[in-house]
């Protein structure tokens, strides 16, 4: 089990149950003639022959197999096909119009709406029964002017934005970079000393930047009368709470702690 750092932020978090992470498998691959070859009182002639026709040798020689590279992606997929990196671009500017690049704000507080995320949005209700669905991407952005969830779905066959609504109240899971930005405002902040130091404590070094962390974030809302007054707006602001693991290193135990990203501010839970 993943060693865990509590001694200043609180009690234990079981590692499997904060850390969000795949497993990464390794497959052995054993060759005609590594196993087998040799057995006591002499050479095990079906495997010599095995291993002859692997290296080409011998009666019924095949070639030695060859890993053919992925194909490249193209520009542009077909049908239910995932968006190609050329085709996020595309939607990505897109949907980014004037009004959203001069007058959104962005998690930074730099100008322009900060992007959440772009996926292929499904067919209409009408269109389920076609063989020819226009090929749509939905792209939302999170507005940190006023607060509001923007999505915009665009034609990828026309290049136009074919459907946009604006809603506030809506808490999308955070951005990569909305995450990283929580970590900044948490150790500039002076409740994010239990977390330098506990970083401190398990490796020895000081805790300056997020680059030094591995992180997922999760949204906060409030409940009413349940936390600190200072978080009674989380839901109408973009509120996230940390999950941090050292790099190869122990989970600190953040928890506690919510980072208001709207206000820029960080609060405790009672």
């Amino acid at each position: 089990m993943r060693k865990i750092v509590h001694r200043h932020l609180g009690k234990v978090v079981a590692g499997a149950a904060i850390a969000v992470a795949g497993t990464a498998v390794m497959v052995g691959i054993t060759l005609p003639g590594t196993a087998g070859a040799d057995t006591a009182g002499g050479t095990d002639s079906s495997a010599q022959s095995a291993q002859q026709a692997a290296q080409g040798q011998g009666p019924g020689a095949v070639a030695p197999g060859v890993v053919e590279e992925a194909p490249s992606q193209g520009a542009t997929g077909k049908g239910s096909d995932p968006l190609t990196d050329d085709e996020i671009d595309r939607v990505a500017s897109i949907a980014a119009d004037r009004q959203l690049r001069s007058a959104g704000e962005d998690v930074e507080g730099d100008r322009g709406a900060q992007r959440l995320s772009v996926g292929l949005a499904e067919p209409e209700a009408g269109e389920l029964d076609s063989s020819n669905v226009p090929r749509r991407a939905e792209v939302t952005f999170y507005d940190y002017k006023n607060d509001s969830l923007v999505t915009k779905t665009v034609n990828l066959d026309t290049g136009k934005v074919e459907k946009s609504y604006t809603a506030q109240g809506v808490q999308p899971p955070p951005s990569r970079d909305e995450g990283i930005e929580a970590a900044r405002l948490l150790i500039a902040d002076p409740l994010g000393a239990d977390l330098k130091a506990d970083y401190k404590d398990a490796i020895g070094k000081e805790l300056t930047s997020p680059d030094q962390l591995q992180l997922s974030a999760g949204i906060y809302r409030a409940d009413p009368g349940a936390q600190s007054a200072a978080l009674d707006k989380c839901g109408e602001h973009r509120c996230v709470r940390l999950f941090v693991k050292v790099k190869n290193g122990p989970w600190i135990d953040t928890r506690a702690l919510v980072i208001d990203l709207s206000a820029r501010k960080v609060a405790k839970l009672d």
